[in-house]
């Protein structure tokens, strides 16, 4: 079986190395980590299958893209690259939104987010 290659988009560098440091116990994946939507966009070549998209990306850059317009790029690129939002967003019209527009999954940044991210990429994989 191959590596799974999975890119993390999140401002959050923290997060993102929490994250990373999580997903790389499993060896069927390889992952990279970038924290503006726009360097994953310049990385799309890789042809990664999975990409975990925070939904607010302007902490780097305060004009950065946001996670929407980033997963349209992504949707444009490759519409068959598996999408897992991610927020610290509540609110079912930011999670309807987000699947509306493509992504599969829709993950709340909260205690359970890293068990649930594990979840949904066993499912998919």
């Amino acid at each position: 079986m191959s590596q799974k290659k999975i890119f993390i988009v999140d401002d959050n560098e923290m997060f993102a190395e929490m994250l990373k440091d999580r997903l790389t116990n499993n060896p069927s994946y390889r992952i990279s980590v970038f924290n503006t939507g726009e360097e994953c966009i310049k990385n799309l070549y890789l042809n990664p299958d999975l990409i975990i998209l925070d939904y607010f990306l302007n902490d780097v850059f305060k004009e950065a893209a946001n996670g929407l317009e980033i997963l349209g790029e992504i949707k444009r690129h490759n519409d068959q690259i598996h999408v897992i939002m991610l927020s610290s967003q509540e609110k079912y019209t930011v999670a309807a939104q987000t699947i509306s527009k493509g992504a599969e999954q829709y993950v709340v940044k909260d205690d359970d987010a890293f068990y649930n991210i594990g979840k949904i990429l066993r499912d998919i994989f």
